[in-house]
């Protein structure tokens, strides 16, 4: 009895101010959240270009440290092959001049990516709920196994789904720019007719042996006419919500004509703050072990 109550005592006293170190912790813990969370918004705001460059730089570079650390080899051939094929993509969008098939390569490729991570994510996640539910058990399926794979599906379609809307938006620019009827800072260099897409650069009726061939077109509220594929790349896929002539704002619910489609303005939400949480969350963590370290807090 006596040896107990010793034990206990000295327990007591190895652990008295912990309950204060803890709660210093974690005010340094929310502190920090706070103050990183006004810097990035500022960083945002001022300076978006920069800013969107270093988070896609995060985005691609760390996880493939955690990848090599943990042995995860399926992972690390993928992205070596989306490395590859993305790299490929970006040397043709930024080449000048810009070959006239190249702005919908781009897209078709992008969009392939967007839809294929939809996909993947969509069934991670019903593999995780079917997992939760217990509908596992009827197809005698282990818990862990199911599991796993919902959370890697889920992972993969989130992660491919931000890298290649990032990339399609760096793309983007660099195309429109080139093609002369976007400016992102001032003045087109070019006055578009309206018989041209401002997107791709060709013309909206196209002549093919000697025949008018109209694509699907998508006039803005700004009045100005696209090639419907093109300007659902601009917006879904490139992530601009503006005119790529005038830079008026771009109503998105307004394009959706089916009902489900309206899920891929959600989609894109969802990864949007995927990218925060990824690329800069370990960064803050990191941050706040820092701190805790300095002050000699365990």
């Amino acid at each position: 009895m006596n040896c107990s109550l010793a034990q206990h005592e000295r327990l007591h006293l190895k652990h008295r101010g912990h309950e204060a170190m803890h709660a210093e912790m974690v005010l340094i813990l929310v502190a920090t959240l706070a103050v990183a969370q006004i810097v990035l918004v500022q960083w945002k705001q001022r300076h978006h270009r920069s800013y969107n460059l270093v988070t896609l730089l995060q985005m691609w570079v760390v996880p493939v440290y955690f990848t090599v650390k943990l042995y995860w080899w399926r992972f690390l051939s993928m992205w070596s092959m989306f490395s590859v094929i993305t790299s490929y993509v970006i040397f043709r969008a930024t080449r000048k001049p810009l070959s006239c098939r190249t702005p919908r390569m781009v897209y078709k490729w992008f969009l392939l990516i967007y839809k294929l991570s939809y996909a993947v994510g969509v069934v991670g996640y019903l593999a995780i709920m079917f997992t939760m539910f217990g509908f596992n058990v009827f197809f005698r399926i282990k818990a862990e196994d199911s599991m796993d794979v919902g959370v890697i599906l889920l992972f993969y379609g989130l992660y491919y789904g931000v890298m290649g809307r990032d990339f399609a938006e760096i793309c983007s620019d660099y195309m429109a720019s080139t093609i002369g009827y976007y400016s992102k800072g001032g003045m087109p260099s070019r006055s578009l007719s309206g018989d041209i897409c401002a997107v791709c650069g060709q013309k909206i009726l196209v002549e093919v042996d000697d025949e008018g061939l109209i694509e699907d077109t998508f006039q803005l509220s700004c009045g100005h006419i696209f090639h419907e594929f093109c300007i659902r790349g601009w917006c879904i896929v490139g992530k601009k919500q503006t005119c790529p002539y005038c830079n008026e704002k771009v109503d998105l619910q307004r394009m959706m004509s089916n009902p489900w489609e309206k899920t891929h303005v959600l989609y894109g939400q969802l990864l949007d703050w995927l990218r925060y949480l990824v690329a800069w969350q370990p960064i803050i963590i990191g941050v706040v072990h820092g701190i805790n370290f300095t002050l000699g807090l365990e």
